[in-house]
């Protein structure tokens, strides 16, 4: 049966919903978070006219050049690609993390609002940031101020938008 902690409920309790079906449901909320962290930065860039980050394009190219799986095309081609490829890992991390939020309601964890946005809010930071920090594209601890908040906003909005949405999904 299910117990109810100062952070959440944990325990399965009854609701019938299949480890794969919390698994779809998750990355469908991951889908949605995903856009929704998509729009929060795209406003930001229209807001104050800033460009786009080239980081997830040269995370692209490290992590091909560390599996020497070389990306096919020549010139203006493989630049395309590589631009196609950046922003396709943000999508993954974000669909990957909701898939594992939803693995974890599998297990029977029921998290507070606040706790579960900050928690899948750390999740979605490593996903994102982890690989181009551990790749050396990115160090957060040289970032000012206004890089911080322009990273942390649209990420405290996806564990938002995650978190309401799989709690959406729970049965009555």
């Amino acid at each position: 049966m299910a117990k109810r902690t100062a952070i959440g409920t944990i325990g399965k309790g009854r609701r019938g919903i299949s480890s794969a079906g919390w698994a779809l449901r998750g990355a469908a909320a991951g889908a949605a978070a995903s856009t929704a962290l998509n729009a929060v930065t795209y406003l930001d860039m229209a807001v104050r006219g800033r460009g786009s980050s080239s980081t997830p394009e040269r995370t692209v190219e490290k992590l091909a050049e560390k599996a020497h799986v070389p990306i096919p095309g020549d010139g203006d081609t493989r630049e395309n690609r590589v631009q196609g490829l950046g922003p396709l890992t943000g999508l993954v991390a974000g669909v990957g993390v909701g898939v594992v939020v939803g693995l974890v309601r599998a297990a029977g964890y029921r998290s507070r609002p606040t706790v579960g946005t900050l928690l899948t809010t750390a999740g979605i930071l490593v996903a994102a940031n982890g690989p181009m920090t551990a790749l050396g594209i990115t160090d957060p601890r040289t970032w000012s101020r206004t890089d911080w908040i322009s990273d942390l906003v649209p990420h405290l909005v996806y564990g938002a938008v995650l978190k309401k949405t799989m709690d959406a999904f729970d049965p009555p």
